[in-house]
């Protein structure tokens, strides 16, 4: 694996920049408007923000605003955080020292000191305003764009497929799957993806006749244009054909309900996702790190900047689910910490918050040295 990993780097040269400019532009958006949430409702709460930063590790530039909080850019870009008055690092650990000598001017200031309800808010803005900045992402796509719809109507049966087990033919439109009303490729494509090793009963008209089919997807790892190993397949492809191809132009309040409805699809592929990894009907190597990630807005790049946007879209919810989890270290561990509080009427002792963010640190790295793993994997085999 080795040579190979080598043969790419020297067939990459130049080509770093490729992958790497479009990936801090995509992630410094993604990133900024995480923290933004965070910012903007401690200001509204009355707390006191010391610190806005982009990346991590010593400042690269920065100024002060009028409230004097400092606004940074740090070389590491694989994150950011905003550090308020009362905190001791950058993951808002509170500053136990420094709290027990604050006067009641500073305690008002101070995250540590908001009521339970505050802090929460605070903490919860970050991940809700991954999941604005798609919903606005996406809703612009579509009142830029419109939208395209495919019927869903097959054009070609791969042999020695579900699709061929099941007697699919060429031409056969698909009207329904387990019992839900297909209206366009997609819909049978959101299915089929959260379906692998479960049979499907499907409806399609032939001749003019209602058939039933029934379909089990399999898992067969095929690369797509990313170079990543799609797993899930049935075995048909769509028709492309003029009469089954149509675009059609959205108003901006529907542009915005189709913008939350893809965002909410996303959310549900994440967690069905994770649940099928928990369960182990899913493999967990095809979770994606740093590089994987890097490599699909490059390859986005290459297609065009509206695709780099829709990226940027499913990134920042993937983004805003993640801190959602809850492992210590993240916003999800703070909101834990903050739901045993609400239930014991205390926070937890000093030294159980500490050692709750030194599992919760090893976590995230191991999930980091995971994910990089399978990125080094999946370029190695592309």
């Amino acid at each position: 694996m080795g040579t190979e990993i080598i043969s790419h780097l020297q067939g990459l040269g130049g080509g770093v920049l490729h992958y790497l400019v479009p990936f801090l532009f995509v992630l410094s958006i993604v990133v900024f408007f995480h923290e933004l949430g965070h910012f903007l409702i401690a200001r509204l709460a009355g707390v006191r923000v010391l610190v806005f930063s982009i990346g991590f590790g010593p400042e690269i530039a920065g100024f002060y605003d009028r409230h004097g909080t400092r606004w940074k850019i740090a070389p590491i870009p694989l994150g950011g955080y905003v550090k308020f008055f009362g905190d001791e690092t950058a993951a808002s650990t509170p500053d136990k020292a420094r709290a027990s000598t604050m006067g009641a001017a500073e305690r008002e200031q101070s995250l540590i000191f908001q009521p339970l309800l505050k802090r929460a808010a605070i903490v919860v803005a970050g991940p809700i305003a991954n999941f604005i900045l798609a919903i606005v992402i996406f809703s612009g796509m579509f009142m830029l764009f419109g939208v395209q719809t495919l019927s869903p109507r097959v054009d070609e049966v791969q042999p020695g497929t579900p699709a061929a087990a099941a007697g699919f033919q060429p031409g056969d439109m698909v009207l329904a799957i387990n019992g839900e009303k297909i209206g366009s490729f997609e819909d049978m494509q959101r299915i089929v993806s959260e379906s692998a090793g479960e049979r499907l009963d499907i409806v399609v008209e032939r001749n003019g006749k209602q058939i039933d089919l029934k379909a089990t997807p399999e898992l067969r790892e095929e690369k797509d244009i990313f170079g990543n190993v799609r797993r899930i397949v049935l075995g048909i492809q769509r028709s492309t054909a003029p009469g089954d191809v149509k675009y059609q132009p959205v108003s901006p309040p529907k542009a915005v309900w189709m913008g939350v409805q893809e965002t909410w699809e996303i959310v549900g592929q994440t967690i069905h996702y994770i649940g099928g990894v928990i369960m182990g009907r899913k493999q967990a190597n095809e979770l994606s790190g740093p590089i994987g990630i890097a490599r699909i807005v490059g390859k986005a790049a290459t297609i065009s900047y509206a695709f780099v946007m829709q990226i940027a879209g499913a990134i920042s919810v993937s983004i805003g689910l993640l801190n959602l989890l809850p492992i210590p270290l993240l916003d999800g561990g703070h909101l834990l910490f903050y739901a045993i509080e609400g239930v014991r009427g205390r926070a937890l002792s000093e030294r159980a918050q500490e050692v709750g963010f030194r599992i919760g640190f090893a976590i995230v790295v191991m999930l980091m040295i995971f994910a990089t793993f399978n990125d080094i994997v999946q370029w190695a085999a592309s």
